[in-house]
Order: C-alpha cells, then sequence, then structure tokens
C-alpha cells in the first residue's frame, strides 16, 4: 500500500470519526436536556409519563406533514438545478461548453460523491478530472471555474444571512451594521473579480443572481420542513441557524456536514432558548432530503451512458491524479 493510499485511507477515517464524535456529543446533550424537561413536568403534576428520547424523536418524523416534506424536497431539487446551471456559467467563462443537460447529470453524480464518498477526491475534484480528461482543458481553468462557483455560493449566503440579521433583534445588531457590511463587500468582490478575472466578470450578474437563487430555494427547503413538523412560531432564529450551519457545513471535516450542522443548532438553540429538539429535525430531515437527491447520482455509475461514456473513471483514479498533481485539490 502506498502512502497516498494510507493518507486517503485515513483521511477517511478522521472524518468519520469526527462525525460520529460531534452526534455524539449532539444527542447525548439534547437527550440529557428531554430528560430533564421530562423529570421537571413528572414533578409540576403531570399525569402522562413521556416516552423515551428516540420514541419521541421517531413519533415526530412520523406525524411530519408528507405535503410539506415532498415540497421541501421540490424546493431542494429547485436549488440543485439552479446551482448547476451557475457552475455551468463559471465553465463557459473558461471557454468550456457544456448543454445544461449534460452539467446537471455530471452535476448529480459530484453531489453523489461528495456526499457518500466522503474520503475521496470529492465531487469537485472528480468533476474537474472528469472533464479534463473528456475535453482536454486544463485542470487549473476547471479548478478556478469551481472555485469561483463556490465563491460566489458563499457570497449569496453571507448576503441572506445579513438579511435576516435585521429581522433577529435578540442579537442587538443595529440594521445599517449588516446593510453596510454587504454593499461594501459586494462592491470590494465585483471590483476585484472585474479589474483580475475578466472572464467571469462578464457572466458576474447572471451567475451570482442564480447564486442567490439557490441560497434561497434551500431557506424556502428549510420553511417547509418547519411547516412538516408543525411549527408555527416565529421562523427567523431558526433560519439563520441554518444558514450558519450551511457555512459550518463548507468545512471538510465532517461526512457531508453531519455532525457540525447539527452542534451550530445545538449551540444556535441555547442562544436564542428555542426547542433544540425541533431543531436537531430540522438539521436532520435537511441532510436526508439533500442525501436522497445526492443518490441519484449514482445511476450514472451503472449507466455512464448517460454522460456519454462506457464506463466512467473511478473514484480512486481521480484521488490518485489529483494527488499528482497540484492542480487538482479536493476542496475549494
Amino acid at each position: 500500500m502506498t502512502k497516498k493510499q494510507i493518507w486517503r485511507i485515513s483521511k477517511t477515517i478522521l472524518k468519520v470519526c469526527i462525525t460520529a464524535i460531534a452526534l455524539y456529543w449532539v444527542f447525548s446533550k439534547v437527550e440529557a436536556d428531554y430528560h430533564e424537561q421530562a423529570m421537571e413536568n413528572i414533578e409540576a403534576g403531570s399525569d402522562e409519563y413521556p416516552p423515551s428520547f428516540w420514541q419521541f424523536i421517531g413519533q415526530t418524523i412520523a406525524d411530519s406533514n408528507p405535503l410539506f416534506l415532498g415540497l421541501a424536497f421540490v424546493a431542494y431539487g429547485c436549488s440543485i438545478v439552479i446551482a448547476a446551471s451557475r457552475l455551468n456559467g463559471f465553465f463557459k467563462g473558461v471557454g468550456l461548453v457544456l448543454s445544461e443537460r449534460y452539467n446537471f447529470r455530471l452535476y448529480l453524480l459530484g453531489l453523489f460523491y461528495n456526499l457518500f464518498l466522503p474520503g475521496g477526491v470529492g465531487g469537485d475534484g472528480y468533476k474537474i478530472y472528469f472533464l479534463r480528461r473528456k475535453f482536454s482543458i486544463k485542470g487549473r481553468k476547471l479548478l478556478s471555474a469551481v472555485f469561483f462557483d463556490r465563491l460566489s455560493g458563499l457570497w449569496a449566503l453571507c448576503l441572506i444571512t445579513s438579511a435576516l440579521v435585521i429581522f433577529i433583534p435578540r442579537l442587538q445588531i443595529p440594521n445599517q451594521v449588516p446593510i453596510i457590511v454587504v454593499v461594501i463587500g459586494s462592491v470590494v468582490y465585483y471590483t476585484i473579480v472585474r479589474r483580475y478575472f475578466s472572464d467571469y466578470s462578464k457572466r458576474f450578474f447572471r451567475t451570482h443572481l442564480k447564486a442567490l437563487g439557490t441560497q434561497s430555494m434551500q431557506v424556502i427547503c428549510a420553511i417547509f420542513l418547519l411547516y412538516a413538523l408543525g411549527f408555527d412560531g416565529k421562523f427567523a432564529p431558526y433560519l439563520l441557524m441554518f444558514l450558519v450551519s450551511s457555512l459550518v457545513a463548507v468545512v471538510p471535516f465532517t461526512v457531508g456536514g453531519l455532525g457540525a450542522r447539527e452542534m451550530v443548532f445545538v449551540f444556535g438553540a441555547k442562544y436564542f432558548q428555542l426547542d433544540a429538539h425541533l431543531a436537531i429535525l430540522i438539521s436532520l430531515l435537511f441532510y436526508l432530503t439533500s442525501a436522497l437527491l445526492a443518490a441519484i447520482g449514482s445511476y450514472f455509475i451503472f449507466r455512464p451512458q448517460g454522460l456519454g461514456e462506457d464506463k466512467l473513471p473511478t473514484a480512486t483514479e481521480a484521488d490518485l491524479d489529483r494527488l499528482d498533481d497540484d492542480a487538482m485539490t479536493e476542496s475549494i
């Protein structure tokens, strides 16, 4: 076994361990709070003995509204369609012209690798390797396209988060602060792109509107999940936690952000004095929604003809190639 293979396996094990530890901490914390609340209710004279924590979680999910769960999946699916189109715009900026249909199929395959093969090359790296091999385009160009795609998503995420801050008085942040930060940051961001990366500035507004559309649809997905769980209170704190957890999930230390998202919801629920059980359920249901859609990408592993190939390169081939080439990276 080579050093590269040992590193890849070690990285996978490390991610799985970090995810497991994070989830163990999250559920231990939430379960302890649940039992504490149950004992308080009993001491207060409640005649009903509450179900166990896991029975409570299972029953809550079972009682969720299937219509809103379906709408949440549709909203998330729309966000992925828009995100794929956004990435295609950046590909066009480096001279790679793909049909929207073909690009979407490849995007789904990338989602599958991101979520289900966490220790390998990752979805972005696999797409770069695949496109570089198929269309003989430089890896650095593809890398820059994927990088700016991610950067546009980060910009949209920060913009929506800043807008949401205005509706949460508990944070005690003056309304003009997020507005000023967003305006100045956006102007500086656009100026730098226009001056130093002219290939992308031509499609700047189009791609960044799609970035806003992607993040907005994911926020709508979270709203539908809240409705599915029967929530009828203030949505803003939960949506803020959802957006912050999306930022944290970008850091590639856990499997698909699992564990990291839930930790954000636990700390956020404590700060805002919200229902931690509901917060965790939103996070888990969103993960399951994304996993269900990502699983569709596995179809092209068994039917590579959908991508115009008789056989797709394996993730191991792409990973080893990435380790041999400084232009290839796992995450951006």
